[in-house]
């Protein structure tokens, strides 16, 4: 397994997020946000088959997080 870390900056809801992406195995990737390069914080890691497609997962959680976040809570 390549020990490559692909670096993705993405901004999500107007705040900078760095997404790191690790090979674990043939075809699995691992990514997670990081505060600092090489730390990553708490948050599950999101799996994929390519390093792309990890990102892409956890880009798509995020960007739900927070307009889910921004949505105004109904209660009854």
């Amino acid at each position: 397994v390549s020990r490559s870390i692909h670096r993705f900056e993405e901004s999500i809801a107007g705040r900078p997020y760095l997404f790191e992406v690790a090979a674990v195995d043939h075809n699995r990737w691992r990514a997670y946000i990081v505060k600092a390069p090489g730390v990553p914080t708490a948050l599950m890691p999101f799996y994929g088959p390519t390093p792309d497609e990890a990102a892409g997962l956890l880009r798509q959680w995020l960007t739900r997080a927070h307009e889910r976040a921004a949505s105004p809570a109904t209660r009854r």
